[in-house]
């Protein structure tokens, strides 16, 4: 009701100005004597109304450029806008592949570094539950030559072992899983222990070792510990890590730690394989068929010996029973000699 009472006012005293504006107009024209009159009210009425019209269009004007100008800088917002997001992409991907560059630089110099075994490159494509790599999958498989028990490496050294193969998949357990065990030796010294897996551990960046033979006191922290070429399935010499911790066993025999692993098991992205594996069964074979013909013939060599020994006794007694025939004879002969003198 307020907003129609207010608009009929407004329309109102426009129309009164209105009639003033053509009351004014229409009596110039109609008495010239009127005319100074005329300007003197048009001066005190119109002028004002002029100003602030030319004032108003000023600002309408104003404001239209200042939407035109907000417009054109909002345009431009937007551009730039995009410009840095594209920036800000090729700048997130140029960090990326950089750090790509840096891992694949250390798998060249690990492969470099254990030239003499053939290996391929693959990407880890899942994991199971948990911050560590303990047990994952990469997108290399049989097809590409890798079979079970084959060596994986990264980083700096040894990551772990292949569990299990499909033709375009592998299923990996690395060192730390809580079901690892590493015949492990002190590069120093060769004296042989074992790295075994502990996810708890491995928390705090390390992984424990036990059973180490140090009869005379040369193992210390610091000291390189690689693969032993007495296990079962580890390629020997291949870099575990460096030991952290040595303290002696309850036992007075052996030494037990902790080490630090050359392998970053939280950011495992590419890995290196090795395809040839390490066929312990088949050196035990050869071992056990090398032993069973040394066995063979030394009973062999005392069979020979025992026959020997039995025949000496026998030739001893064929000798002495032609003796004594010999002499039986000579004695007849010398019988028959006196019997023919008589």
């Amino acid at each position: 009701m307020r907003r129609k009472r207010d608009g009929n006012t407004s329309r109102a005293a426009a129309i009164i100005l209105s009639i003033v504006c053509v009351g004014l107009i229409a009596l110039s024209f109609i008495s010239p004597a009127s005319s100074g009159a005329v300007h003197t009210v048009t001066g005190v009425v119109v002028t004002p109304l002029q100003k602030g019209i030319s004032a108003f269009g000023g600002w309408l004007s104003g404001l239209t450029s200042n939407f035109r100008d907000a417009a054109e800088l909002r345009a431009q917002n937007e551009a730039l806008q995009e410009r840095v997001d594209t920036l800000t992409a090729q700048n997130s991907q140029l960090v990326l592949n950089e750090e790509e560059l840096l891992r694949l630089r250390q798998l060249l110099e690990l492969d470099e570094q254990y030239a003499e075994y053939e290996k391929t490159g693959a990407r880890v494509i899942a994991r199971d539950s948990g911050n560590w790599f303990s047990n994952f999958t990469i997108d290399k498989g049989s097809r590409d030559g890798i079979k079970v028990n084959c060596n994986v490496m990264a980083g700096s050294g040894l990551v772990g072992i292949v569990t299990q193969v499909g033709p375009n998949w592998s299923r990996v357990r690395s060192i730390i899983d809580d079901d690892s065990n590493v015949s492990a030796m002190v590069s120093t010294t060769s004296d042989t222990c074992i790295i075994a897996g502990n996810l708890q551990l491995i928390d705090k960046g390390t992984l424990s070792l036990v059973k180490l033979s140090d009869e005379g006191n040369k193992v210390h922290v610091g000291d390189k510990v690689v693969t032993s070429n007495i296990s079962e399935k580890y390629l020997p010499g291949i870099l575990i890590g460096y030991i952290c911790e040595l303290g002696s066993d309850s036992n007075n025999l052996t030494k037990s730690g902790e080490i630090t692993p050359v392998v970053d098991f939280k950011h495992l992205q590419e890995v290196l394989v090795i395809l040839e594996t390490k066929d312990y069964s088949a050196s035990v074979t050869d071992t056990d068929e090398d032993s069973d013909d040394v066995q063979a013939q030394e009973e062999a060599r005392e069979e020979e010996t025992q026959a020997d020994l039995l025949a000496a006794p026998r030739a001893g007694e064929e000798e002495g029973a032609g003796e004594a025939e010999d002499q039986g004879a000579d004695g007849q002969s010398a019988e028959e000699q006196g019997e023919a003198g008589a």
